[in-house]
């Protein structure tokens, strides 16, 4: 048991479940109450194993950086109760398998997404830009946007202005994410020599980043409905939330303790992606 308990830990179970729940709300977006089971089990079996391997081969990839870092040292992948060996051919198998279903029981824009999403992830991002550039989360931002895009796109068929809204949706929504944790680990980054925002201009400088995006995701979520995908039961949803979430990213301009707000900042997004989830799913159903 301890051994498939870490090969499960290896697949990032948090980051996991947050991506493929993106995936379902984009599917029954699009569906809007007309679902092809099929499908929709298709694309999550599918998009959940190919997440995984992606998430599989980063922490192979990060073993020197994990190792550092407070918050991963305990990684299966750095504790060495996986083998190096062992963690590539259980991402390579989750990968397979993952694109055998998308292939078998979605369509090729599925597909392509899938394939764009986890070469973006596991090399543009894990081995390319996270180590080298302070623009690394705009990379990942790009990879964490495509499960949204994947689900949308296997229940639509085609690109239209709502999967290019729901993929900016998520891909605004992760800088107020990933830039409130850097904040608050700041310093575990500068050690594991990851040039984040916080790390290479500062504090003050990422505070107005976290702001500006925290607008722009607001923003795109209620165009939705400006565009007739939704109703204005998920416009007034998403304007509450989001309206207060802006004020509080406002706050952090003038913040005493900038660690305390952006863990306050972070405890908000999880709330605003998980009500986000729920109103898309739900939303063109509703007046």
């Amino acid at each position: 048991m301890d051994k498939v308990r870490a090969y499960y830990q290896l697949t990032k179970p948090g980051v996991l479940y947050g991506n493929v729940l993106t995936a379902v709300a984009g599917f029954l977006l699009a569906a809007a109450g007309d679902i092809d089971w099929l499908v929709f089990g298709g694309m999550l079996f599918g998009m959940t194993a190919v997440v995984a391997s992606a998430c599989v081969l980063n922490n192979y990839l990060d073993q020197d950086i994990d190792a550092v870092m407070e918050r991963t040292k305990k990684r299966p992948s750095v504790s060495g109760s996986v083998s190096g060996v062992g963690m590539l051919v259980f991402s390579a198998v989750l990968f397979l398998v993952g694109m055998t279903a998308l292939v078998l029981w979605t369509n090729l824009l599925t597909v392509w997404v899938g394939v764009i999403g986890f070469v973006t992830y596991v090399w543009l991002y894990g081995a390319l830009s996270k180590r080298r550039s302070i623009h690394g989360t705009l990379v990942g931002s790009i990879s964490g946007a495509m499960p949204i895009l994947g689900g949308y796109v296997a229940a639509s068929g085609r690109l239209d202005a709502a999967a290019i809204i729901v993929f900016l949706i998520i891909f605004f929504w992760q800088f107020p994410e990933f830039y409130s944790i850097a904040i608050y680990r700041r310093k575990e980054y500068a050690a594991a020599k990851i040039p984040v925002m916080p790390v290479v201009k500062g504090v003050r400088s990422t505070t107005v980043q976290i702001f500006i995006y925290t607008i722009l995701y607001v923003l795109s979520t209620l165009s939705l409905t400006l565009f007739g995908y939704t109703g204005w039961m998920y416009f007034v949803a998403m304007a509450l939330f989001g309206i207060h979430w802006i004020a509080v990213g406002y706050e952090g301009l003038h913040a005493k303790n900038s660690d305390k707000w952006a863990r306050r900042m972070f405890k908000l997004s999880m709330i605003n992606i998980l009500v986000l989830c729920v109103a898309l799913s739900i939303g063109p159903l509703l007046p």
